[in-house]
This record gives C-alpha cells, structure tokens and sequence, in this order.
C-alpha cells in the first residue's frame, strides 16, 4: 500500500541530465560531541549516548558528519556515503553497522550491482537527479497526514539503490547526496579536502530508548517528501514485505499517522505532527545495530489510533506498539476511520541508525 494511493498527486517521469554544479558548502561550524571512550563501539548496545557508526561524529545541533566518498557514475562524479555493510569485518573497518541482513539484498532487483576501479573507484551503474521536475512539494493535508501535495526533492534513476553489490558479494548500504545535479535536501555541507558530509538527522526511539537515524531514501514518492530524502522505487524489490527475520532485508518499524501534535507537546508523535509541527515523526524503531536482526532497511507500519486524542500518548518500544495492535488501540492505515490490519504497508525508508540520545 502506497500513500500516493489516498492523494491526486501527478507524478512526473525523470529523465537524468547531468549538467549543474554541484552546491559545496563550507563545512558545519557546530561543535563536535564524539561518543564516549566508555560507549563508542563498546559491548554495551543500550546505553545513553552509544554511537554505533564509529567513523561519524555526531554534533550539538543534531546534524553528524560523516566519511564522503567519490565514485563515478556515466562518467561523471558522485559523492556517497557507507552507513552499513553485510560483513562485518568491512564493517569494522569502514567504521559503519553490520548488518548480515543486507545480504538477503545480493542478486535482487533491490541492490544496484556496482564494479570497482584499479584504484578503488566504485562505478555506479545508475545516479539521482538532486534537481527534479516537478521540483520538491510538501504541503500539509486538512489533519496533517496525509499531505496535500508532495513531491520527493532528488529521484533516482532507473536501477538506482542505495544498496550496492560489490564483485565480491557484499552489500553496503552506500546512499547517495551529491553529484553534478545537486546535493541532497538534507546536506548541511560538504567539504571536498577534508572528504566529509555534514548530514541532518532524525530523531526516533527503538527499546524504550531515544535514538537519531539519518534518513536517506524512500521507495514512496510521497514519504520521500515527509522525509526530505531520494525517491528510490527500487527498494520495493527488497525481500521481503512484512518479513522481518533473518531471512529479509527488511526490519519493522511503526509510524504513527494521527497522534498527538504540538511541538512542545510531551505526547507529540507522528507523520500528522511532522507535517503540522515541522518536526520529526519520532518514529519507532525495532532494532538496533547490535542485534542480528537490525537493517536500515525499514519496512514501515502505518500505524493508526483508534481511541480518543488524549489516551494517544506517546509510543516509545515497537512490542508495546505490537501490544496495542493486539488489542485494536491501533490498526494500520489505509485512509478510512476503521484502518486495516496492523502490518507492514509497503513503504520503505533507508534509515541507518547513528547513535543512542545521550539522555
């Protein structure tokens, strides 16, 4: 089930051209905060402050930098990151999550199949257009969500996936924010001599526990618009829809549709108080990187109340959102008042995990 299924949303095909330059800023003035000695890429996987991609610093202003790369793709430039790779020595050494689960992504539709250069240069068969027309659209809808009008601010072209396949088999979560179109709606800055991307990021929960994700993808138009992020359909070829085990490159992940809005609201969640407050979903996440069945790949859950405004509080743990799905507190959306059976809803958003909150 797609969103665009509930809005009158003219979506136009891109054809890539690329021809303008790419936005370079001067990197983030914003003060560094590193993790820990005690919590960075230690054993303990809960704890407040943990950053699990090691190769990031996060910053007070929640934005973190990250390690750019430059690749090539129909000649020309483009600059990437790596949140999450398949195997976990690469992981280790890259400074990036191990997700073993990625590997259910090798030789699908879902991964773009890349090849590498005599000197390490990685060649992407497909790109994105930062600078699409229609240009990028998001206007709330009567109650929030769904929007009005959306259109995604980067689309990529056909075979594009933020998954990629090297010619040894493994796969890396490697999305891309800038080449000779543009740069990604949401880079701070890039700093081309000192190879870095500053990157906004998301806040959400996973456990209990407060966390910021960067969002980089969609495979739905329209919440590539909620989310700022690349349109990229490929992502729907991932196994498998509303399969989280080993066995998938997906994992589950629950967005609220009606909660309560309000920005300085304790109880604020949702896509309705995105669109209406400017700020994040606070979506909930089920895993996190030290554990097996975490991927960045989320299979989203539309997740609807069905109780009165006030008793909407606020979800922090995917089992008790399961738990109240049990009991009919929630259902899933699908656009009427008595929604649908709680599951996953055919959307997917690529959505590393960068670190716990520090409180």
């Amino acid at each position: 089930m797609k969103i665009t299924k509930f809005l009158k949303i003219k979506f136009v095909k891109i054809t890539l051209g690329l021809t303008a330059l790419i936005a370079i800023a001067v990197q983030a003035g914003a003060i560094a905060i590193p993790a820990s000695a005690s919590t960075a890429g230690s054993s303990c996987g809960a704890c407040p402050g943990r950053l699990f991609i090691t190769s990031a610093v996060e910053h007070s202003n929640g934005t973190v930098t990250l390690p750019l790369h430059k690749g090539i793709s129909n000649g020309q430039p483009v600059y990437y990151v790596v949140t999450d790779a398949s195997d976990g020595s690469v992981a280790a050494a890259m400074g990036v999550n191990t997700s073993q689960k990625l590997a259910n992504a090798a030789n699908t539709a879902g991964a773009e199949k890349v090849s590498v250069n005599p000197d390490g240069t990685i060649v992407f068969p497909a790109t994105v257009n930062f600078s699409p027309t229609p240009g990028f659209t998001l206007t709330a809808g009567p109650t929030g969500f769904p929007p009005a009008a959306a259109n995604p601010p980067a689309v990529g072209g056909p075979g594009y996936s933020p998954l990629i396949q090297l010619p040894d088999g493994v796969v890396e979560n490697a999305p891309q924010v800038a080449n000779n179109t543009g740069q990604a709606n949401k880079v701070v800055s890039i700093d081309l001599a000192n190879k870095t991307v500053t990157y906004k990021e998301t806040d959400g929960f996973q456990g209990g526990k407060a966390l910021r994700y960067a969002s980089f993808d969609s495979s739905d138009p329209v919440t590539a618009a909620i989310e700022h992020v690349t349109y990229a359909p490929a992502l729907n070829n991932l196994p498998t829809l509303n399969d989280d085990s080993t066995a998938s490159a997906r994992a589950s992940l629950a967005a609220f549709t009606n909660g309560q809005t309000g920005a300085t609201n304790p109880n604020r969640q949702g896509l309705n108080s995105a669109l209406l407050d400017g700020l994040s979903p606070l979506n909930v996440l089920r895993w996190n990187p030290t554990q097996g069945r975490y991927s960045p790949i989320w299979d989203a859950h539309l997740t609807q109340w069905q109780v009165p405004l006030g008793q909407r509080t606020l979800q922090t743990d995917f089992g008790n959102v399961q738990n109240l799905a049990d009991h009919g507190t929630v259902v899933g959306f699908n656009g009427t008042s008595q929604g649908t059976t709680f599951a996953a809803s055919g959307i997917i958003v690529n959505c590393p995990i960068v670190a716990f909150a520090s409180s």
